[in-house]
Order: C-alpha cells, then sequence, then structure tokens
C-alpha cells in the first residue's frame, strides 16, 4: 500500500474536537513536532469562531515546546497524562484549565490496555523510517509508541530525515502480554532484548505521513555547581562504603538515574570516583553525563526509553554509530521503567525531591501542596523495587527561605517505606532499619540546612516521646510561615502549638 504524503496542516485537519491522541516520544526526544504546532493553529483558529476544540494527550512522558506549549497556548488540551514540564502547559494546569492525572509511567502502557483511559482515536508518532509494509523505525524516544500504535484508530506518521535511518537497531521494542496470559520480562542484565527494532503496523491504519527535518527539542539543564557538586560527591563517597562494607556486590549493580543537574553532577562524581568500578545503567532518560562516560568507558551499557542529549552530544552519538549501537538500547517504558526487571537485577535508583519530612517521606510533585511541578514520572517505579533506593535534593532553596526538610511534607508521593537514604550537600541520611524518632535524628543531623536543625530539633523535642512524633497543630508551621513571611527560617513553634 503506498503512503500517502501530506502537509501538517491537512494531517491536523484530521483531529477533531474531542478526540483523544497518543503522541511517541519521551521528552522532547522522539516527540512529535509539526502536526502538534498545526492542531493547536486549528484550535486557535476554531475558538475564534466560537467553536469549541479540545483533545486529550496521552504521552510518554514530558515534550517539547512544540506539542505541550503549542496546545497549551491554544488553550487545546482536555486532559494530559501522565508528565508534564512545559511552563506553559503547567501554568493552564494550576490554573484549572486543562485536566491532569499525574501517574506513574510504568503504567501507562497497560493501562491504555485495560481501557482505562478509553478510546484511542489518533496515534501521532515520530519516525526516521517508514515503509509501504507499515513497518516503523522510531527516532530518539520509545515512551509508549508500540501501544499507542496497537490501540489507536488511526496513525500519522512524522518522517523525521534529521535523525538517520541508521538508528535502526538501537531499539528493543515489546508490549507484554495482559493478564491472565502475562509471562516474566526475559531481561536479566541491562543488554539483555527481549523485542522487536521496529513497530510492525497493517499499511491501512496509517493515515498519512508528513516529511520533516527538525531537531528534538532538549534544552539545557543548568551546570553544575558547589551544592550538586558535593550531593553528587556524598552519593559517590555513599555508594564507595557500602561497596567496601560487602552491601553491594563486588561487581557494583545498574544504576537508575533522574534528569537534571543534580543526576548530571551525581553521575560526574561516580565517573571520577576510584572506589566506583565500570557500571552499566537500567533507566529512563539517557543524557549526556552517560553519554561522557561511555566515552571514556566508565559506563559499559545503557538501557533507557530516550535519548534526552544536548544537540552536540547527539550529533556525537550519529557520528558514532557503531560504537554506540553496541552500548545503548531504547524500550518502551514500560519495560525500561519495569519494576519487575528493577527489582530482579537490583538496581540502585538515584532520584530528586522537593522536600522529605523527618520520617522520609518524599514530595517529588507540587510546591506547597498544590502547585503542581512536573509530575512523579518514572521515580515511583524505581524507588519502590530498588536494592537501594536514594533521594537527592539541596537542603534549602529560594536563598534559604525554604527548607527541604519540614516535619511533615505537603504532599506524598514516596512514602517511608519506599525511603531507604536520602542526600543532600550537608551529608547522607540512612534511613534503613530506623525507628521514625532515629529517622528524625538523622535526617536532622545530616541533611538539614544548619539555619534550620535547631528549629526542627525543637519541633521533635515538642511534638513528644511517642513512636513517631507529630502534632498536627504544628505540622505544617513552616509552610504556614513561609505562606506568611516568605520565609520559613522565622517559624515560631509557639505560635503552632495548641497549649
Amino acid at each position: 500500500m503506498a503512503l500517502r504524503f501530506m502537509s501538517a496542516e491537512e494531517a491536523a485537519d484530521f483531529i477533531k474536537h474531542d478526540d483523544v491522541v497518543g503522541f511517541s516520544g519521551f521528552t522532547p526526544a522522539g516527540s512529535v513536532k509539526a502536526i502538534p504546532v498545526a492542531i493547536g493553529e486549528k484550535a486557535k483558529a476554531e475558538h475564534a469562531k466560537g467553536n469549541p476544540f479540545k483533545i486529550g494527550v496521552i504521552t510518554g512522558a514530558s515534550t517539547g515546546d512544540s506539542l505541550d506549549g503549542s496546545l497549551a497556548r491554544a488553550e487545546a488540551v482536555k486532559f494530559r497524562t501522565p508528565y508534564q514540564s512545559n511552563n506553559d502547559l503547567r501554568n493552564l494546569i494550576n490554573a484549572g484549565k486543562a485536566d491532569y492525572f499525574d501517574t506513574h509511567l510504568s503504567v501507562v502502557g497497560q493501562h491504555i490496555r485495560y481501557g482505562f483511559l478509553g478510546k484511542i482515536n489518533w496515534g501521532i508518532i515520530e519516525a526516521c523510517d517508514v515503509t509501504e509494509q507499515g513497518e516503523i523505525v522510531l527516532t530518539t524516544g520509545v515512551g509508549i509508541s508500540p501501544t499507542i500504535c496497537m490501540y489507536a484508530d488511526k496513525l500519522l506518521i512524522e518522517l523525521n530525515s534529521f535523525h538517520p535511518k541508521a538508528l535502526r537497531g538501537m531499539h528493543d521494542l515489546i508490549v507484554v502480554a495482559d493478564p491472565p496470559n502475562r509471562r516474566e520480562i526475559p531481561i536479566y542484565k541491562p543488554s539483555d532484548r527481549a523485542g522487536k527494532e521496529i513497530i510492525k503496523v497493517d499499511p491501512s491504519k496509517i493515515a498519512g505521513v508528513v516529511l520533516t527535518n527538525q531537531a528534538d527539542e532538549v534544552g539545557g539543564f543548568a551546570g553544575t555547581d558547589e551544592v550538586t557538586d558535593r550531593i553528587g560527591l556524598n552519593v559517590a563517597e555513599f555508594l564507595s562504603a557500602e561497596l567496601k562494607s560487602g552491601r553491594i556486590p563486588a561487581s557494583f549493580l545498574p544504576l537508575q538515574s533522574g534528569v537534571g543537574n543534580i543526576a548530571n553532577a551525581v553521575m560526574s562524581a561516580l565517573g571520577n570516583h576510584k572506589g566506583i568500578p565500570d557500571f552499566e545503567m537500567y533507566t529512563e532518560v539517557i543524557q549526556d553525563s552517560v553519554i561522557d562516560l561511555m566515552m571514556k568507558e566508565r559506563i559499559r551499557f545503557a538501557s533507557g526509553c530516550s535519548l534526552t542529549v544536548s544537540p552536540g552530544q547527539l550529533k556525537q552519538i550519529y557520528e558514532n554509530l557503531d560504537f554506540f549501537h553496541k552500548r545503548i538500547v531504547l524500550r518502551p517504558q514500560e519495560i525500561s521503567n519495569s519494576p519487575e526487571v528493577a527489582r530482579r537485577i537490583g538496581i540502585i535508583s538515584i532520584n530528586t525531591a522537593l522536600e522529605a519530612d523527618l520520617f522520609g517521606n518524599v514530595n517529588s510533585t507540587n510546591v506547597m501542596g498544590r502547585k503542581m511541578m512536573n509530575g512523579i514520572g518514572g521515580s515511583g517505579d524505581f524507588t519502590r523495587n530498588a536494592y537501594i533506593s536514594i533521594f537527592t535534593c539541596p537542603s534549602v532553596a529560594k536563598g534559604g527561605k525554604i527548607s527541604a526538610f519540614v516535619p511533615m511534607v505537603s504532599h506524598t508521593d514516596h512514602s517511608e517505606h519506599s525511603v531507604q537514604v536520602i542526600i543532600t550537600e550537608q551529608g547522607v541520611a540512612d534511613l534503613r532499619s530506623k525507628s521514625p524518632k532515629a529517622k528524625m535524628e538523622a535526617i536532622i543531623e545530616n541533611c538539614a540546612h544548619p539555619d534550620y536543625r535547631e528549629a526542627l530539633r525543637d519541633y521533635a523535642h515538642l511534638a513528644g516521646d511517642t513512636h513517631t512524633p507529630c502534632t498536627l497543630s504544628a505540622a505544617f508551621g513552616m509552610h504556614l510561615e513561609f505562606e506568611k513571611s516568605g520565609d520559613m527560617r522565622n517559624v515560631n513553634w509557639g505560635d503552632c502549638f495548641k497549649k
């Protein structure tokens, strides 16, 4: 069957008000770029006529500005899941103008198959190659693309010549069977492969192909600084000590790392630390620091869901594809984030917290409990199933006006039962096998900023000598003080504790 080529505007014309659309990509890597811009323009035109136009948006994770930004600015988002990081979309969500439901990334594909997300009208997929036989070769991100291609009524393809067809073979694409027929995922080390290198669909399902030549919209992360470098060193020192103690096998274990400047600092510190052997990664996002360490042969292999790298790094990868083909595999997030695989191979998870409380509960998503930042992403997939689960963060924010450690988190994403270790630039709180009171002491003395230690000690004392020291009238005292004066350091427990 001959492929039907068309413009982005012609492709967008297929999309109707109230349609639910599944998009490729995971972060801006592999995210479609031309068609969503055209959909946004169509929405604006319809709104100008007084007509409603909003669509349901399901992606792998965050996307580029051409997708989330264009649709948000056109107020064309009916609902959005599972993760986002675009400022315009975030503002739309926090203004209550778009429904957003945050969820673990590993379950999105299966929730589509189970019917939990309803009917998927359209799938829009970026590819570096597509054939008349219905063979689709993805680009730099996989996300939920295999499931979208299976369950969407129709598909539109952005054939992006910026990405070489030689990417074929870097992907390991598998859709697991659903219960009661599910079997184990046959991955026993990061380099194992369990699926296919392409997505195969009925050619009649492809309604159109749009030709593009556009780079991924991956922005640079802030550079490391003294604080993030210290966090990275503390992580490396902790893991080195675990190795020496025999609590980690001498061969080391696969790492999972989050995204951003702290993650880059952690990876750099691990790569430079003489006590850390060469290692492998089983993670979501492969970013610049991973590629740097791979070139230095400190990282032997990396399994992920996307190549979320800067333009310069991507150019280096494309110029050395033979080298990287042997060292990188890209999988659907259902596999890259699989709790089964994470538990089996014994990953060490390293993710970032917005805030944590004195018992080790972690908030990853909501500022002051009600303003959504990005979402839980895959951190929960890994944290609950890790060999060792680590959370990192600076001890303070906003120039010291906000403490990362509070009596009770304003929103809970990861409970104290899943969080084993917390690391800041101040030090390491090892929470394993500790009672709530012992956790409080470890966090206050090792991770909290000196400006807040006395206030947190006072809270712990005033909360009483119980199994879990907590006084509801004061538990959110630091949050309330910030909203009142703009500085948590001004908290007065005497005003909070009931007499």
